[in-house]
């Protein structure tokens, strides 16, 4: 590696008042797309190059009027022609994209490193950090900030109908979801650890992305890398040992802790047609709020965005306001529309406890529904077999069960791939009708001959489910 034009941290400050020209390499992910719109709002001249574009997010990409290239044509002369280089964390070491941009004698960072130094710096920065629920709930603190009348920034991993990604917004707060994954190929730190965080919520903390952690503990760390330096609050879950060891080794820390076990809440859960209730403790008095919000995990989120936002001032009148009507990010217990009679749910699920967690939601929300799960395993993680008895296990929430087993090999180190086949038997003898396919065609097939109208067809994964989502099914959709 050549990173004799690296910049990060101060280095980075020092040089903003020369940078006006921006290009963005492989501009199309979900984070480096939101960080090229603040880049634009926030006065730059952005241009940027991917492998190909796609729907949502070239369409917002277009709307900002960055121009786009194919990443095939970009060489070093046109790099040059810009004073800083955004490096999307999609461009792998020691390759040949790597090699342009270290060649190109520009000065170059990754996005998290440019949203530190160049947006965040001066605004109060809520982060919302954990395995799950990270990209709702920053979602859903955004719009109550909004209800209480901040025009607040934020910067959201997901897609919302009629909304940017992000948005730089004129007051003081900005919501950022802040995950632990790596930031680029020179910069193998967690994202959050860049961000310039005031407060943390943490919505739960277990083994993720076995592409670039080996434990529970490694993640722990980069945890305790930003945490002693937290200026304000932290706002964490109390159902995850991985918290509490946190909360041990830094007692002195402001934490509240909130779940269903512990003294805060939330408590008195109900669900009564499609709307919930809860209760919270705030200060010395037990709240009530009401939500459109349906399922545990969902309204752990809502009690997490509560707390952070009473701790920092706002009145409970407003809070409870604030929450009574929410929307929710795509991809998250979506409805699609019908297929043969099946009303479609489309959900981002790929870690064993959030497909139970969304599964149970679901039963309590279509409490007479069979529900069929779909599960594309296809994240580096769940390709592996690190979770093959808590795919199983997670899976037997479901009434019936399709496989989707897609064909790439794993690239977790020291591990095999999942078996889809093996987990497929074990639900079999549980009773559990449950199918392994391999491609589209058999996909379709056996979806069609199990759905029907007293079935809820539930369709799990982060990609496009062999292709399911870019197919005719989707024409089909009633």
């Amino acid at each position: 590696m050549n990173l004799e034009n690296l910049l990060v941290g101060s280095e980075l400050s020092h040089k903003k008042s020369e940078i006006k020209k921006i290009f963005f390499y492989r501009i199309c992910g979900t984070g480096m797309g939101a960080c090229a719109c603040l880049a634009v709002e926030a006065g730059y001249e952005v241009a940027g190059a991917d492998m190909s574009f796609s729907p949502p997010m070239s369409t917002y990409l277009e709307s900002q009027n960055i121009p786009l290239m194919k990443l095939s044509e970009v060489d070093k002369n046109i790099l040059q022609e810009y004073d800083l280089i955004v490096v999307g964390n999609s461009v792998p070491r020691n390759s040949e994209f790597a090699t342009i941009v270290e060649e190109s004698g520009v000065h170059f960072t990754s996005f998290p490193s440019f949203l530190g130094e160049y947006i965040l710096k001066d605004k109060e920065v809520i982060g919302i950090s954990g395995t799950h629920g990270k990209t709702t709930t920053t979602y859903f603190i955004t719009q109550m900030l909004e209800t209480l009348g901040e025009d607040c920034g934020y910067f959201i991993g997901g897609i919302i109908d009629g909304r940017a990604p992000s948005r730089f917004g004129k007051s003081k707060y900005f919501v950022i979801e802040s995950d632990e994954y790596d930031s680029a190929y020179f910069q193998k730190i967690s994202k959050f650890r860049l961000y310039e965080l005031d407060h943390m919520i943490i919505t739960s903390l277990e083994f993720d992305h076995a592409d670039i952690f080996n434990s529970i503990e490694d993640i722990k760390n980069e945890f305790a890398s930003i945490i002693p330096s937290l200026p304000g609050k932290i706002i964490a879950n109390n159902e995850y040992k991985a918290i509490h060891d946190l909360k041990d080794k830094y007692p002195q820390k402001d934490w509240t802790i909130y779940g269903n076990d512990s003294s805060v809440g939330p408590v008195n859960i109900e669900t009564i047609n499609a709307e919930s209730s809860f209760s919270l403790k705030l200060g010395n008095s037990l709240v009530q709020f009401k939500t459109n919000i349906i399922g545990n995990h969902n309204l752990q989120n809502i009690s997490s965005a509560v707390l952070v936002l009473h701790e920092l001032g706002f009145n409970t009148l407003e809070l409870q306001e604030s929450v009574k009507k929410l929307g929710m990010v795509k991809r998250r217990q979506e409805e699609r529309g019908y297929y043969k009679g099946a009303l479609v749910i489309d959900d981002f699920a790929h870690h064993p406890k959030a497909i139970t967690l969304t599964l149970e939601a679901l039963r309590v929300k279509y409490p007479l529904k069979k529900i069929v799960t779909v599960f594309e395993p296809i994240s580096a993680t769940a390709r592996s077999s690190h979770f093959q008895k808590e795919f199983r296990e997670s899976l037997e929430k479901s009434d019936k069960v399709i496989l989707a087993e897609n064909q790439l090999k794993t690239t977790v180190s020291k591990s095999t791939n999942l078996n889809c086949e093996l987990i497929v038997k074990e639900l079999n003898d549980k009773t559990i009708e449950s199918y392994n396919v391999k491609d589209l065609d058999s996909l379709l097939k056996t979806i069609d001959s199990i759905v029907n109208e007293e079935t809820l067809l539930v369709i799990l994964s982060n990609r496009t489910c062999l292709g399911l989502w870019e197919s005719e099914f989707v024409k089909n959709l009633s």
